[in-house]
């Protein structure tokens, strides 16, 4: 009998018998078999007429009016009447709630559209729903299944980077007396960075044959668009390109080029202050804080004319300007200048273009030598401040 509490569920097939609350106050939905198909075997289509068996199920659906719903079926097993039937029985089953299933097919559905469509993470729409990960994970993947292509449209730039996803799994292997990796953790992704299509594929494992074969199964056609792959700095990507596209060109991200020779300057800075200084740099080393001074005051650009431009602290005040005026010529580190101030007095030096090393300690110019004790140095000449300003 189809009632009112029936229609509200919305699970054709099911018959809404009683609606009770638990100690918690959830609505709890005893449901039973209101479909003659759910009698049906599923191999045969016969109808089964014997009953085997009562089982109760708690399938979980989506919530009901903003509030969690628990519902309980209480099904049949039946005989099937086919004697050549491989299954002899199955319990009754419909659409929303199949054989085995401990969630509706809406619910399973809600989770993939929410990952998929919602821009939830799996995490958020796990919680949400009140699933596990694996659950969330399962019907994400069902749901871009059934929605993405077969095979990606042509790309005519492609982009290829690795990806670390989850843990790597070993497993030993009793012939060889060796660990083989079962599960890696490094994936390999596959973009389309001229198309809308975003995330073509992604494969496990960051080798060369990983790559090639993805990019091998594809059709020769497709394989032929491709103009040009933009890989990182990595042999692995490059082996793999030259081999299943040969024709492309190699691109390689800027950012990538950028670190390198930031670490190789950063190398040179550390082998010229221990030669220079016989330790490690310091935070109050002249090369070590003009490090980053192109990042912090981009208006210290070269001149167009004539590639010289002024100390970033040139500018800063008139007795800065009457110090450091002289133009160096600048490269793609910051200008580095050692003009400060000792034992209460200004000192004055030359401001040198720091390519690849800086000035030392006993640079010429109108520089005094440091003492032997800096640090009683200062403390005194602190004290003889101090004493002067309570005068």
């Amino acid at each position: 009998m189809v009632n009112d509490t029936t229609r509200l569920l919305g699970l054709d097939g099911l018959v809404a018998e009683r609606v009770e609350l638990d100690a918690a106050g959830v609505p709890v939905v005893d449901l039973s078999t209101g479909s003659e198909q759910a009698r049906c075997c599923l191999v045969f289509g016969q109808r089964a007429m014997r009953v085997r068996q009562w089982t109760p199920t708690r399938p979980r659906d989506l919530p009901v009016a903003g509030r969690p719903v628990r519902m309980r079926w209480r099904k049949r097993r039946w005989y099937c009447p086919t004697p050549s039937c491989s299954r002899k029985s199955f319990t009754a089953q419909v659409e929303q709630v199949p054989a085995r299933a401990r969630l509706t097919t809406r619910l399973r559905q809600a989770a993939g559209a929410a990952v998929a469509d919602g821009s939830h993470t799996i995490v958020q729409a796990a919680r949400d729903l009140g699933l596990s990960w694996p659950v969330v994970h399962a019907a994400f993947t069902a749901h871009a299944a059934a929605v993405l292509p077969a095979e990606p449209e042509p790309v005519s730039v492609l982009g290829i980077d690795e990806v670390r996803r989850g843990k790597p799994r070993w497993n030993f292997d009793e012939v060889t007396q060796a660990w083989t990796t079962t599960v890696d953790r490094w994936h390999v992704g596959f973009v389309d960075l001229a198309g809308g299509q975003g995330l073509l594929a992604q494969v496990e494992g960051r080798t060369s044959k990983a790559v090639t074969d993805w990019l091998t199964a594809r059709p020769a056609v497709w394989r032929e668009q491709v103009q040009a792959v933009a890989i990182d700095m990595c042999t692995v990507f490059k082996v793999a390109i030259r081999e299943a596209l040969p024709h492309a060109l190699l691109v390689v991200d800027h950012f990538q080029i950028v670190q390198l020779a930031n670490r190789a300057v950063t190398e040179v800075r550390r082998r010229m202050t221990m030669t220079h200084r016989g330790r490690r740099g310091r935070a109050r080393d002249p090369e070590w804080q003009q490090r980053n001074r192109p990042a912090r005051q981009p208006g210290c650009a070269p001149s167009t004319s004539t590639g010289m431009v002024r100390p970033p602290c040139a500018d800063r005040s008139r007795t800065s300007r009457s110090r450091i005026v002289a133009p160096v010529r600048e490269s793609r580190l910051p200008v580095g200048s050692s003009a400060s101030r000792s034992r209460g007095r200004p000192m004055s030096a030359r401001a040198i273009a720091t390519r690849c090393c800086w000035p030392p300690d006993n640079s010429p110019g109108r520089a005094f030598s440091r003492p032997a004790r800096p640090t009683a140095s200062s403390r005194s000449w602190a004290r003889a401040t101090l004493s002067k300003a309570t005068r």
